[in-house]
């Protein structure tokens, strides 16, 4: 007989500390920006956009979350690893979903991937980025 498997995720309250966060570092950078987190199997646990950011960057910000639940990678480790391979170049719009710009970020407590957050908006790529580490940084602090 096999195991079952039991895998910890993030909570609703979780990942509204971390869009709360987010929104804090944001309004700090002089950003608007969306703020998707979503749970270890890529559902969108909670969801955020900040009055005046793009509706453009809503689905955005949910695609760059999608993504790293897809692979466990940030967004922006995902280029680095494709950038110098013609072909994964190539072809990474054949991904439905994939998105390689900067400010999608995973979620790992004890090596354990559980959840992803995905920032996009009236901002750059480091912004997203950091703003969506921002977000983890308090998930984490929570739990520890």
């Amino acid at each position: 007989m096999s195991e079952l498997l039991v895998k910890r995720t993030v909570s609703r309250e979780l990942a509204r500390l971390g869009i709360d966060r987010a929104i804090e570092e944001s309004r700090t950078r002089n950003c608007l920006t969306c703020i998707a987190v979503l749970d270890n199997a890529g559902h969108l646990i909670s969801f955020d956009r900040m009055d005046g950011a793009p509706f453009q960057s809503s689905q955005l910000a949910q695609d760059k979350a999608h993504s790293v639940a897809g692979n466990g990678l940030a967004t922006h480790e995902f280029w680095e690893m494709a950038k110098d391979d013609p072909w994964l170049v190539h072809n990474l719009g054949q991904v439905p979903g994939l998105v390689v710009l900067g400010g999608g970020i995973p979620i790992y407590l004890e090596d354990e991937f559980i959840g992803s957050v995905g920032v996009s908006g009236k901002s750059d790529m480091e912004e997203d980025r950091a703003i969506a580490e921002a977000a983890v940084a308090a998930i984490l602090k929570a739990l520890a």
